[in-house]
């Protein structure tokens, strides 16, 4: 569950009061919101980017509102990616269990896994320079996933994506959703990809969030 509880947070001179969203555990929640509304001052508060003045966080049944980002437990997939470009695929993958000192074995099984579900095995030994837009979030993607995380927090990941990668992305995190059941916080402006994603559809207007209901999917 992701639960934002009366969050007021500033950034800059902007600022939302009092503002609440509940993502039930295991679903796959769309924020939307035009540009400056405060999509991403909200995600950032859930990842712990961004401190809050008042209100409360719970991700699951732990209030996480007074912890760093590190403690969190949040796969995180930022708009563009930010893969490493020393690194390549296999290394991405394996970031975030190598530093939580996953052993060697279970890392690679783990690896081999995740590039097979998100179609990337062939990219392994690859490095991001030359990767299409589509393959360098399917990286970030992966590696966001890598340590099994409760939580996916995505930054309006397929919005630099032509119309064709983008379906193929959606039918992708489709497809995780259903292999992992991870809680899904997602930040878009595209209302096609929201209905097609979301079973909690949320619009932020004039500092003031709206639970919408998604079209079938």
């Amino acid at each position: 569950m992701i639960d934002l509880d009366n969050i007021s947070v500033q950034a800059g001179q902007f600022r939302l009061d009092a503002v609440s969203l509940t993502v039930p555990t295991g679903r796959y929640g769309v924020l939307m919101g035009k540009t400056g509304s405060g999509k991403t001052t909200l995600l950032e508060s859930v990842l712990g980017l961004r401190s809050i003045i008042s209100g409360r966080i719970r991700l699951g049944d732990e209030d996480v509102t007074a912890l760093n980002p590190a403690v969190r437990g949040i796969g995180y997939v930022p708009q563009d990616g930010a893969l490493f470009s020393r690194m390549n695929v296999r290394d991405h993958l394996s970031f975030a269990l190598d530093i939580r000192r996953v052993d060697r074995k279970t890392a690679e099984a783990r690896v081999a896994e995740l590039a097979d579900m998100l179609h990337i095995t062939p990219l392994l030994d690859r490095t991001p320079l030359g990767l299409s837009g589509g393959e360098r979030q399917r990286v970030a993607l992966g590696r966001a996933l890598s340590f099994r995380p409760q939580i996916l927090c995505l930054d309006e990941p397929l919005s630099a994506l032509d119309t064709d990668t983008r379906l193929q992305m959606c039918e992708l995190l489709e497809d995780v959703r259903r292999r992992t059941g991870v809680t899904t916080l997602h930040v878009t402006h595209n209302l096609d990809e929201a209905e097609r994603l979301a079973d909690c559809l949320f619009r932020i207007t004039d500092g003031k969030i709206e639970t919408s209901k998604p079209s079938a999917h």
